[in-house]
């Protein structure tokens, strides 16, 4: 009888152990795949453009509009809340839900803001998260009369986490799209965490966009989404310090330039002595800027700065008014030769997205 227990025992352990080095195998494989997967796209690409826009060059002292809105992948209707800011879900609650975002999201800029410009930040166009709609696709069919490009951010590798709805294989990016010809579209890669962390922060990037003049300049539209997950001072410093030189350059050269995007700071905190909610929207260092260049929100008196409807939800739990934590960290930076007219960030309770779009109306001053 103890013979016949000592077997049992034997291959008890046995089995045990056959799982156990199954398990580890799978979980090497799995780190290795991730990080053989991992890749980032090679510096200044020259983007394709779809045309569609029927107004070849801007006029100078005429009133033009941009906006920008960060459409969180079409997930994040007003229930929604995000695996990676703590709440529950990975993936759009259904194809359904992330169609209706999307097209909600693009249906009312093109209709109710009818902007010349537009700049659009989590774009995917074929991602587990969103059930492998192209939304890109999706933005060309509204936006007929306009010129547009895509530009990747990342292409993941596979991510098994969270375990009953794994994230999956996600390819993301920005757009820009414009109703007067766009000339070039270049693709800039900002600086991202060296450590492990760089697989939370994937690849970044920012796109200019050079768009005619009548008096033979450009405005130089840059589309960006900044580091949240994984940012360190460190990457924050690297990526202002990349794309202001890149303001430089096109501000030296006489052109006009305007930045917007999610820059996934709290613009409204204008110094390091203000309190800051969440750890991932520092206030933006003002300093860093070039001469020359302001965010347009600090062109507003403190009061209207403050009342400003905030343009992003936090994403850790559903959406409820009054009780979830927003902040504004969308926006736009202009260049001392164009003039912000108006600006407004645009209050629809985060109906489509857990950030809400900014409008501004702006002018090309006449060259000194």
């Amino acid at each position: 009888m103890i013979k016949v227990k000592n077997n049992k025992l034997k291959i008890f352990i046995r089995a045990l152990l056959t799982i156990l080095i199954a398990f580890v195998v799978i979980a090497v494989s799995y780190v290795a795949y991730v990080f053989i997967d991992y890749y980032r796209l090679p510096d200044r690409l020259d983007i394709d453009i779809d045309n569609g826009a029927k107004i070849e060059k801007m006029e100078v002292d005429k009133t033009y509009s941009i906006s920008t809105y960060n459409i969180g992948f079409g997930a994040y209707d007003q229930d929604f809340s995000f695996f990676m800011d703590g709440g529950e879900s990975s993936w759009a609650k259904s194809e359904e839900s992330d169609r209706a975002c999307v097209e909600g999201a693009y249906n009312y800029v093109k209709d109710e803001l009818k902007p010349d410009f537009t700049l659009w930040q989590e774009v995917d166009t074929d991602s587990t998260r969103s059930y492998h709609i192209n939304q890109y696709k999706i933005l060309k069919g509204i936006f007929k009369n306009y010129d547009s490009a895509f530009v990747q951010n990342y292409d993941s590798p596979f991510l098994f986490y969270p375990f009953n709805q794994p994230h999956g294989k996600n390819k993301s990016g920005i757009v820009t799209a414009s109703s007067v010809d766009m000339k070039s579209v270049l693709r800039r890669k900002l600086p991202v965490s060296e450590t492990v962390s760089r697989i939370l922060d994937l690849d970044r990037c920012y796109s200019i966009t050079k768009i005619p003049v009548e008096n033979g300049k450009y405005l130089s539209v840059f589309n960006i989404h900044m580091s949240a997950y994984g940012g360190s001072e460190e990457v924050r410093q690297g990526q202002i310090a990349k794309f202001t030189k890149d303001f430089k350059r096109e501000y030296k050269a006489g052109n006009y330039v305007i930045c917007g995007g999610d820059f996934n700071h709290d613009l409204k905190v204008q110094s390091k002595d203000e309190n800051n909610k969440v750890y991932w929207a520092q206030y933006f260092p003002r300093e860093e800027l070039p001469k020359g260049f302001s965010f347009c929100i600090d062109g507003l008196s403190d009061e209207e700065r403050e009342n400003l409807h905030d343009t992003c939800r936090v994403a850790d739990e559903p959406y409820e008014k009054g009780k979830t934590y927003v902040i504004t960290v969308d926006g736009f930076i202009v260049s001392d030769n164009v003039e912000c007219v108006s600006y407004e960030n645009v209050d629809l309770q985060y109906k489509y997205s857990d950030h809400d779009p900014v409008y501004m109306e702006f002018k090309l001053k006449m060259s000194k």
